[in-house]
């Protein structure tokens, strides 16, 4: 789970299913509402669904940190908070170290002007976001946000992981 659009990892092949919602919180069932107030410790993310024999995790790791700033501590663009933080949530060892390793070469090669701060934490629950979530990109696309923020994030993405994605 990564804190991410989930319109980016919707079109890479070998992704099944990319879910919006929240993780890493305190509270049963949240709403976006409270996730929001960030009095919930939630971060706002994604579960993803993949096939390994497509796309492996480390090319899903490359995705997360091409697509958002992982530089900057609970915040991503004008939305601040620690719902906006960078985070992993990882379900296997093999995922905790692979994201722990790409990380630290991220930091060594100093890819980025400041340094990776995203969270690597174990997955805990997962709470589905309200359906208006699920498809907000394809569905308010000429909204202000999604022209602005997510539809250049969004052309971006395409460029770089052109072979990547769904035909």
């Amino acid at each position: 789970m990564f804190l991410v659009y989930r319109s980016h990892f919707q079109s890479l092949n070998g992704v099944i299913s990319a879910t919006s919602g929240y993780s890493g919180g305190s509270v049963k069932n949240p709403t976006y509402e409270q996730v929001c107030s960030g009095a919930t410790g939630h971060a706002e993310c994604i579960n993803i669904v993949y096939d390994p024999q497509k796309i492996s995790f480390v090319e899903l790791l490359e995705a997360f940190w091409k697509s958002h700033d992982p530089t900057t501590l609970n915040r991503q663009g004008a939305d601040v908070g620690t719902q906006y933080r960078s985070v992993i949530f990882y379900h296997s060892d093999m995922q905790r170290k692979a994201a722990e390793e790409y990380k630290k070469k991220l930091n060594d090669l100093k890819a980025f002007p400041d340094p990776v701060v995203t969270e690597i934490s174990p997955a805990t629950v997962f709470y589905k976001a309200e359906n208006y979530h699920q498809d907000y990109f394809r569905l308010n696309g000429e909204a202000p946000y999604c022209q602005f923020v997510i539809a250049p994030k969004m052309e971006k993405f395409k460029k770089a992981f052109k072979e990547k994605l769904k035909k």
